[in-house]
This record gives C-alpha cells, sequence and structure tokens, in this order.
C-alpha cells in the first residue's frame, strides 16, 4: 500500500492528478466551471491558490494550506463545527466531481488515479518555476502557442486586474513586477530538471 506524507499547514505544494485508464476528466468546457465551483467550494476554505491548470486529462495546482488558525477562522465565518484534514477536503472535491461524471455520462467507479500527487515546495527559488511550469503546460500538450491563449487556466487571470480569489499580487511579487512575469511567459523553457524535481 503506498504512504503519502499528509498536507502540513502552511505549506506550499503543487498538486496534481489524472484520470485513471488514460480517460479524460474534461469532456467538455462545462466540466472545466464546474470543477472550479467544487474547487472554490472545497478548496478556498483551506487552502490559497496561486496557479492552476485544467488540461482534459489531468490538472495542476500550486496551493498553500492555510495555517490552522486561519483554516479555524475561514470556518468560523462558513458556520463550519468540525475541520477536516486538508488532504480530505481535496479528496471530497475529487469524490463530488466523480458522483457528477458518473451521473452526468452514465459511467460507474472511480475517475481520479490514487492517492492524488502532492509534492512540498518548501524553496523560494521553485516557487517561480512551478507558476511558469503550470501555465505552460497546455503549450507543452499542444494545445496552444503562448499560455494567454488557454482559458483554462490561471495566467489570464494573473495578468488582468478582474477579481480573482487566486493570491494574484503574491505570484507577481514571484517574478518582481508584471512585467517581468509577462516577460518570463514570452518564452518556453526546458522544464526537465524541474519535472525531476517534481517527481521525486
Amino acid at each position: 500500500m503506498q504512504i503519502t506524507e499528509p498536507l502540513e499547514f502552511g505549506k506550499y505544494y503543487h498538486i496534481y492528478n489524472r484520470a485513471i485508464n488514460s480517460e479524460n476528466l474534461f469532456k467538455e468546457n462545462r466540466n472545466h466551471a464546474y470543477f472550479l465551483v467544487l474547487y472554490n467550494k472545497h478548496i478556498d476554505p483551506i487552502a490559497e491558490t496561486f496557479a492552476w491548470c485544467l488540461l482534459k486529462n489531468h490538472f495542476h495546482l500550486l496551493v498553500r494550506i492555510k495555517t490552522f488558525e486561519e483554516i479555524l477562522h475561514t470556518h468560523e465565518d462558513y458556520e463550519i463545527k468540525r475541520i477536516i484534514a486538508p488532504h480530505q477536503s481535496f479528496g471530497n472535491l475529487f469524490n463530488a466531481y466523480t458522483k457528477a461524471i458518473n451521473k452526468g455520462y452514465n459511467r460507474h467507479g472511480a475517475l481520479f488515479q490514487r492517492p492524488f500527487k502532492r509534492k512540498l515546495i518548501d524553496h523560494d527559488i521553485y516557487l517561480q518555476s512551478v507558476v511558469k511550469y503550470i501555465h505552460y503546460n497546455p503549450v507543452n500538450h499542444g494545445f496552444c502557442h503562448h499560455p494567454i491563449e488557454y482559458p483554462w487556466s490561471s495566467y489570464q487571470t494573473c495578468i488582468s486586474e478582474k477579481p480573482t480569489k487566486v493570491k494574484r499580487e503574491k505570484v507577481i511579487s514571484f517574478f518582481q513586477d508584471i512585467e517581468e512575469l509577462k516577460n518570463s511567459h514570452l518564452n518556453n523553457e526546458n522544464f526537465n530538471s524541474l519535472e525531476d524535481f517534481l517527481n521525486s
């Protein structure tokens, strides 16, 4: 049985997962949108989001799990009496989405691989790299030529002024300023060493 480390309060994580049996997680645009609705419900109370990307058969997230005190305050706002472990909130998200897909597409059983992947990001140098890696995923998979062309990621949000729950100002600070963020996304790069780190 595979043992996975629990998500620690106050820590940054790259969280990613894919569908079982090479199936698509997102079959049409409304699936992406509904996943984000469920994400807001289950994950916003327990984590800050810095980057995200939803592709056909997998997704990537960069989050910071809130401290216990921050989660307690959030749950008081939501009038929730019991605080569950952060990894269980992600499990609840995946279970709720699976139920919706099963009902909507007449399928049965699991949809996501288990356990979901998580990588602790405990070096500041990796935060900027992971943000760009996540935003460039659609490019690397051939869906577009630049992250700005892909609608189901946080890149467009990060360079706009529209209201968002993504921690945009913090993301910009990883790159010093918004112009440097944009400049850093002008060209793709070789992510092999980063992927080796994320998969280690």
